[in-house]
């Protein structure tokens, strides 16, 4: 499967990377494209500590070392660090990215630590609230330090909490997609961060097809019908009501107070 030529103009970072690799190791709509998007409204410097927090299986992590020449802790539950340090070998990056197997919410990282925390299609798991936001992901980098997501989410809000279009494939763990605008709120309230970016990302279902694609054709013989959840996801989605999240802020300097 190879990538859209518009999205190789659009990506040409992400377009470097052999796309076999891309596709043995990705966990959902291609990371890189999404992460490329995301760094356009960052700035990262060579020597920067970058979190990459649900990195799965570290592509993510390859890339930020690769482009961007920073020291990464790629940080996953499901995917196991001994795993993850294998590949990082292979991409001749483990001198700079290091493999750490933790849940979100028992992180073993001191306050502060880190220049700027990333989390790529992961976010929405665990981050769904203002409590993760204030007592974890927050305190993670230093003052003035950076917070970038990418999450599915939906082009607005709902009463329902979803389209009607997508009512007869909603599951309980789809609650979690929500608007640029609902996320944005969700952070800029605590008064603890600037959001300096917060956006849909462009074609969002095209960005999505290539991954909907690959499961349906690798997962369906394993997952039965669930291979194909993605591909009547989208295909569903008639009003275009899907999104791809994308939102970096710049965490405030404590007050006088605090």
């Amino acid at each position: 499967m190879s990538a859209e030529p518009d999205f190789i103009q659009k990506y040409p970072r992400a377009a470097k990377y052999d796309q076999d690799w891309v596709e043995q190791n990705w966990m959902g709509p291609n990371p890189l494209w999404l992460l490329e998007d995301l760094c356009e409204h960052l700035d990262l410097q060579p020597g920067m500590k970058v979190l990459d927090l649900g990195c799965g299986k570290g592509i993510t992590s390859v890339f930020l070392a690769k482009e961007f020449g920073v020291t990464v802790f790629a940080t996953d539950l499901w995917i196991s660090a001994t795993d993850n340090l294998r590949r990082f070998e292979e991409a001749e990056v483990a001198d700079t990215v290091f493999p750490i197997h933790a849940e979100a919410h028992a992180l073993p990282f001191a306050e502060g630590f880190f220049d700027a925390a990333i989390a790529i299609d992961s976010y929405h798991y665990f981050g769904a609230s203002e409590s993760y936001f204030v007592d974890v992901f927050s305190k993670l980098v230093k003052p003035g330090g950076q917070l970038g997501i990418v999450v599915p989410g939906l082009k607005s809000e709902y009463e329902k909490g979803y389209p009607n279009t997508l009512e007869s494939l909603w599951i309980p763990e789809l609650f979690t997609l929500h608007s640029a605008e609902w996320w944005r709120f969700l952070w800029q309230k605590t008064a603890l961060c600037e959001v300096t970016a917060c956006y849909d990302l462009v074609e969002p279902k095209a960005l999505w097809q290539p991954w909907a694609e690959w499961s349906l054709e690798n997962f369906e013989k394993e997952w039965g019908d669930g291979g194909d959840f993605d591909t009547k996801l989208l295909a569903a989605d008639v009003n275009n009501d899907i999104a791809l999240v994308a939102m970096v802020a710049r965490k405030n300097q404590p007050t006088a107070e605090g």
